[in-house]
């Protein structure tokens, strides 16, 4: 692949890639882009590196140096792959974006078939995973619970049922996310909540090539509550539920205790452990109130979602 050095018409698609320690995947996957996209369209790459600690930003910056279709940035610390993501679509120049990671697990080659959804007027194309190579049990059992219930619990019944992290979004879209300026959020759960039409297009996941991911067991708890609570009012109905009953099965209680001629001196124990058990609940409950809480006071102080620390432009 020999880019051009001239002047180029803006790009039909802006390719949008969040990147942490992916030194050497990043060569790869613009090898892979080159031979999926160069006759088929025109289009620019912005990597936005998440504060990597190995060589990520150092390629991006060479491969940005040898061809001008190529653009990053390095956040000032790890602010996550979801930031990243808006941060790319904020930068995007093309007419359309296809939002894929750098892992070589999402193959570039499937990009033309959810250009030729774009072209047929859809504004959410999502690259819908058939299969899931070099993936845990565990982690599949997790990922289909987390969709569930995003699907069920929260609402959101056009996300797609086995997930996607990978598709393209017109850049209609990509302005109306602009639109939005929540610090705790998922980026797909948002698009799909905006409900522009959608449609999918299936394909087989790749195992990761190089390297591990960044996506700890903490992250990832944290996008579910984060999904949750951005979108969904049910456990604040639940902790309600939760304290209704308790009362009313309390109250019973005590009746059914009064009503025995030893009354409640002699049950103590189970008394106790009654105690502790609408205790438990309780503190459940607080924690609830304590998430949205805190996701409020974090939305009052207005901070920056993310902060760059250099950039190849």
């Amino acid at each position: 692949m020999r880019p051009s050095t001239k002047p180029s018409a803006a790009p039909v698609v802006s390719v949008v890639t969040p990147a942490y320690n992916e030194a050497e995947n990043l060569p790869l996957l613009y090898a892979e882009l080159g031979k999926a996209l160069d006759n088929e369209v025109r289009w620019e790459w912005i990597v936005v590196d998440d504060h990597s600690t190995d060589a990520t930003f150092k390629v991006v910056a060479q491969l940005a140096a040898k061809d001008p279709r190529v653009r990053g940035v390095r956040f000032t610390r790890n602010f996550g792959s979801h930031r990243a993501i808006l941060c790319g679509l904020e930068r995007m120049k093309g007419e359309c974006a296809v939002v894929m990671a750098a892992d070589l697990q999402d193959p570039p080659e499937v990009v033309p078939q959810l250009l030729a959804k774009w072209r047929e007027g859809l504004k959410v194309v999502w690259a819908v995973r058939a299969k899931r190579e070099g993936v845990s049990p565990w982690s599949l059992m997790m990922s289909r619970l987390y969709y569930f219930m995003m699907r069920r619990f929260v609402g959101l019944k056009d996300m797609p049922a086995e997930g996607a992290d990978f598709l393209l979004l017109d850049r209609r879209v990509a302005e109306a996310l602009r639109e939005f300026h929540e610090n705790h959020f998922s980026v797909f759960a948002m698009i799909t909540w905006m409900g522009f039409p959608q449609a999918g297009v299936v394909y087989d996941k790749r195992a990761r090539l190089h390297g591990t991911s960044g996506w700890s067991l903490e992250k990832k708890l944290k996008l579910a509550l984060d999904s949750i609570v951005s979108f969904s009012y049910q456990p604040m109905r639940l902790i309600s539920g939760l304290g209704f009953f308790s009362v009313v099965g309390g109250g019973l209680w005590l009746a059914a205790q009064l009503s025995e001629p030893a009354g409640l001196g002699e049950d103590w124990t189970r008394f106790a452990a009654v105690v502790l058990l609408v205790s438990g609940v309780q503190w459940m409950m607080l924690g609830v109130l304590g998430e949205y809480l805190w996701r409020a006071l974090d939305e009052a102080r207005r901070r920056p979602r993310f902060l760059i620390e250099e950039s190849t432009e």
